[in-house]
């Protein structure tokens, strides 16, 4: 699918600033034409590039529709989400667009929504337990886990080296959803030769719910890194991580750095988002790999999916199996992802505009 970018920033990482003169008379906290339709958007923290750069698009692409727009971050804060959300609705927003910190939380504030008739559209993380969310807008989150272990697989030529080959595994915050997708389509990949005993996680850390990190937060990534060398590496050496999230990567890979790893001898790391600091342990070979997302492109994708909405029309899905609530079956629009590493940062990352050269120079 060729996506219409028509809305969109350039996408640099100094995207902020155009964002904020993309429209004089809006404000984060909404403004503009009193007879503009009013769209909310509630980002769930500012701590990660990614979402800053997904707010930022957003809002951004809705001010060129001619929409008014409140913005919102939560600071990983589930009640705040939530009272973000319900003064939305209390304001009138004629759509929401989610990015739920928490997507089991939000049940009642949407029930509020659907009363008023607010179109809900869930944004790359499903909202879950609730039949008030109309559309998912995401990228193919199974697929994303799929390029990390398959990385991990050609990294290590698992299908011809001898091994045994030594790894630890590491998955997302267990109240976000595509946690499950991310750790499955890279389980997929990986649990075959784990199975063989070509791969063998040391540790014995294998579950989901054993590896997960909560809030997808780096520091915690690192403590439980540090633990698992002192309690069960001693001389043996980590020949791959799997991560889901560049944040996480850098802690991994801090604590196999503060362990006495070097650039000769650091294993296999995977991530997620393509952040700017993750990008340059790419470039000094700290860290081997990311799953690049397109925020740019999906924001262009949620728009198209109000707009046709506001025309009585219905948006554009490619997905209208996988993705259940438990509810309800959520039609989706699915992009893909791509696997960069220091083979392809370039064309992929900083040709296309994502990044601006000058965020990578040292």
């Amino acid at each position: 699918m060729n996506v219409n970018r028509r809305h969109l920033l350039t996408g640099s990482i100094g995207a902020t600033a155009v964002a904020l003169t993309a429209s004089a008379c809006a404000s984060e906290d909404g403004g503009g034409d009193g007879d503009a339709k009013k769209v909310g958007i509630a980002m769930p923290t500012k701590t990660s590039e990614r979402w800053i750069l997904d707010g930022d698009n957003l809002k951004a692409s809705f001010e060129d529709e001619g929409y008014e727009v409140t913005l919102q971050y939560a600071n990983d804060e589930v009640d705040t989400q939530v009272s973000q959300i319900e003064t939305m609705v209390s304001q009138g927003h004629d759509f929401l667009v989610i990015a739920a910190i928490n997507n089991e939380a939000l049940n009642g504030v949407l029930a509020q929504a659907k009363e008023q008739d607010t179109t809900v559209i869930s944004y790359d993380r499903l909202i879950l337990g609730t039949e008030d969310v109309d559309y998912y807008a995401s990228f193919d989150n199974q697929q994303v886990g799929v390029l990390q272990g398959g990385y991990i697989v050609t990294a290590l030529d698992l299908e011809n080296a001898a091994g045994p080959f030594n790894i630890e595994l590491f998955a997302g915050s267990l109240d976000d959803n595509n946690t499950k997708y991310f750790f499955g389509g890279a389980m997929e990949q990986l649990q075959p030769y784990i199975d063989e005993g070509k791969l063998v996680v040391v540790s014995g850390q294998t579950e989901m719910e054993q590896v997960a990190t909560e809030r997808w937060d780096g520091a915690l990534a690192q403590s439980r890194m540090d633990d698992i060398l002192s309690t069960h590496y001693g001389s043996k050496k980590v020949d791959a991580v799997l991560s889901p999230f560049d944040g996480i990567s850098r802690g991994v890979i801090a604590s196999l750095e503060s362990a006495g790893y070097t650039l000769e001898d650091l294993p296999v790391v995977t991530g997620q988002d393509a952040e700017v600091e993750s990008l340059q342990y790419i470039i000094d070979g700290r860290q081997t790999s990311t799953v690049f997302k397109d925020t740019r492109d999906l924001a262009a994708v949620t728009v198209d999916m109000v707009v046709a909405v506001a025309n009585g029309d219905k948006p554009e899905v490619n997905d209208t199996e996988t993705y259940d609530n438990g509810v309800k079956v959520v039609p989706a629009m699915l992009l893909e992802p791509v696997s960069v590493d220091i083979t392809n940062y370039q064309e992929v990352v900083v040709d296309s505009g994502y990044v601006d050269a000058s965020k990578l120079e040292q």
